[in-house]
């Protein structure tokens, strides 16, 4: 599709970026962050029940979790919890890092900061916070950033806490581990100013690297994750939770636009069938006897271990089950997630359906449901089995799905797969889930905190790539350069040493990539020592081509030695050394005295192949350019012109 496909579909997309902050502890105790490991010391079981809100209402969400009958079973490790998380603890005032990181962020966003920092309480129901609510606060709002020709809006900045790490969820068992549990981190909403998959992606991955050129951020997998709100003319927000690649945001963006335009063109059909909300009722009937002979493998496996089949009516669905909403997806799919999610009946295939009749039960078994049921041929009949109570809850939220698909486009938060499409996770909360925390008091931004945080803001990171685009850099270390900690360091050694700003560029992007894929830790590199390695290669004590070699070397001594590493410019270059200093004259005669037993008679070949012997002889010792000159003056024409007759008789 392109851009104009999508202007003609109404396409709007937003961001939620998560992104966790640097610090040594977490952001309401005085546990360590950043300590994850899949051991456990024990483990703990809560249910998740709904209560009423101080409105005397219940939310949406917590019902649909209540219908689940979740066992949330915890995994705690002593190192990285305390009795806060589990909400016996009052909380601790917040960690100042993580607040002065984070009001950084804002000012380098353009929000306009809060004069105080409020506290609030975000209901979490599907039990990835023991507590049932995370800690949140809001520290600037309505701000902007430049994206190619336009603006895109920042709506707000918040500071809050990080949710277990989820182990696994099947059936009614939900496995999760502490050790993330109450980590700092950011999360940056934008305005639905996006119009298109690639510039939600592009969006997401400037403010990415806006909080990486901070260097306090945390990176990994996991520790950036995104949610993308989508919605099409006519649909309504989606939000697609957790991605946590960038690059897979295009292609769930597409598919949740083509699946919002499907949901739609099914609301019309239905609409012309005279198919409503009201007509669809809860028609599910017991038909474990009449599919007793079946030979479908998983009907016959089911009822052989005693479990139930159901069977649900949805008039005038027929053909409609099959209509394809996703790549390789179909309508169905929107009844059969809500069956695994809620009804947490999690084996594969979880329904079977009457469009699908050829691939499952037989023509005669068909027919023998439509008469129990009293179906007609407009009609669709989903199957569903296992136990009684969780088949009674799948027949339930079965008609609860076709009555929406009467409506459009449902409210849900979903779950972005791997191959690019989503699948149901929840409903989607409404603001009502946020109230404020009576456990802290606001906390005043003193002028003197933010004008202490804004005197040392790093260069924005748009201003940063332009610049670095105008040096002529390459196009593929440009981005990794803006978001590295080391772009000060390129910018002494361009300006101060004069190195050649792309061989500086590629060094400490591509190079230390290359290294840490070999097992050695750039980090490891105090930016003094990189500044001596460039600054003896600016003044010609050390070659281009040892560079790497010696930035190697320093790396594995700092593994070694916790205190003042032992390679240095010097030591490096003493073994190497023949005799006190190299001697290119004395190498250049050798090389070139040898010149008349060379395999080529080609001058061009010759030289290089010298170029190839002399480099060996002095390498690391001597730039490359000062050994070219030295062979070039040595390779007088007179001399030139013998050595080429001689070759050529």
């Amino acid at each position: 599709m392109t851009a104009e496909d999508y202007a003609d579909i109404g396409l709007m997309c937003g961001l939620e970026v998560h992104q966790q902050l640097l610090t040594n502890r977490k952001l309401f105790c005085h546990c360590p962050a950043g300590r994850l490991r899949d051991d456990y010391d024990a483990e703990l079981l809560r249910h998740m029940r709904p209560t009423l809100s101080e409105l005397g209402e219940y939310d949406g969400t917590a019902l649909m979790e209540k219908k689940t009958r979740k066992n949330i079973h915890y995994r705690v490790h002593h190192e990285s919890v305390c009795t806060y998380e589990f909400d016996d603890t009052p909380p601790f005032f917040p960690d100042d890092r993580a607040v002065d990181i984070a009001l950084e962020l804002s000012m380098m966003l353009g929000l306009t900061l809060v004069g105080e920092m409020h506290i609030a309480r975000k209901q979490y129901l599907d039990g990835s916070i023991p507590t049932g609510f995370q800690r949140t606060a809001i520290l600037g709002v309505t701000g902007s950033i430049p994206f190619q020709d336009h603006k895109i809006g920042i709506r707000q900045l918040s500071l809050e806490e990080d949710s277990c790490r989820e182990v696994s969820d099947i059936g009614h068992d939900r496995v999760l581990l502490t050790d993330r549990l109450g980590m700092p981190l950011i999360e940056v909403v934008t305005d639905p100013d996006m119009r298109t998959p690639q510039e939600t992606a592009e969006v997401c991955e400037l403010i990415r690297l806006m909080c990486r050129s901070t260097g306090k951020v945390r990176t990994g997998y996991g520790a950036a994750r995104e949610d993308v709100n989508v919605s099409v003319r006519g649909g309504t927000r989606i939000e697609i939770k957790g991605v946590p690649q960038i690059s897979r945001i295009p292609r769930l963006v597409y598919n949740e636009s083509r699946r919002q335009c499907s949901l739609l063109e099914i609301r019309d059909e239905l609409k012309r069938r005279g198919v409503t909300r009201a007509s669809v009722g809860l028609a599910s009937h017991d038909v474990t006897s009449t599919l007793a002979n079946a030979r479908y493998q998983p009907i016959s496996a089911a009822i052989g271990r005693g479990l139930r089949v159901k069977c649900v009516v949805l008039r005038g669905f027929a053909g409609l089950l099959n209509r394809t909403t996703q790549e390789d997806t179909r309508f169905s799919k929107e009844f059969s997630d809500r069956v695994r999610v809620i009804a947490c009946l999690t084996d594969w295939p979880s329904i079977v359906h009457s469009d699908t009749a050829t691939e499952s039960l037989s023509s005669r078994h068909w027919k023998d449901l439509r008469r129990r049921t009293r179906a007609a041929g407009q009609d669709a009949l989903v199957l569903v089995w296992g136990n009684e109570a969780d088949t009674e809850t799948a027949c339930q939220e079965i008609v609860i799905r076709a009555q929406e698909a009467t409506e459009g486009v449902p409210s849900d938060t979903r779950q972005a797969m791997k191959d690019g499409t989503n699948g149901f996770e929840r409903v989607l909360p409404g603001a009502e889930r946020m109230y404020p925390d009576t456990d802290l008091p606001p906390i005043v931004i003193q002028e003197a905190r933010t004008d202490r945080i804004r005197a040392t803001l790093p260069e924005p990171i748009w201003d940063r790539a332009a610049r670095y685009r105008q040096l002529g850099l390459p196009a593929d270390v440009v981005n990794p350069l803006c978001a590295s900690s080391r772009g000060d360091l390129f910018d002494r050694v361009v300006g101060e040493l004069k190195v050649n700003a792309a061989l500086a560029a590629v060094i400490l992007v591509q190079r230390f990539k290359s290294m840490a894929r070999a097992g050695l830790d750039p980090d490891r590199l105090t930016d003094d020592q990189i500044h001596q390695i460039f600054q003896a290669f600016a003044q010609g004590s050390l070659g281009r081509e040892a560079i790497e070699s010696v930035l190697a070397a320093m790396i594995e001594s700092n593994e070694a030695s916790k205190e003042t590493p032992c390679v240095s410019i010097e030591s490096w270059r003493a073994p190497r050394e023949t005799s006190g200093a190299f001697d290119l004259e004395a190498s250049v005669k050798r090389v070139l005295a040898e010149r008349a037993n060379l395999w080529s008679s080609d001058p061009d070949a010759q030289r290089r192949h010298m170029m190839g012997l002399l480099m060996q002889d002095c390498f690391g010792l001597v730039n490359g350019r000062d050994v070219s000159d030295a062979l070039d003056q040595a390779m007088v024409p007179s001399g030139e012109t013998t050595a080429k007759t001689e070759v050529t008789a």
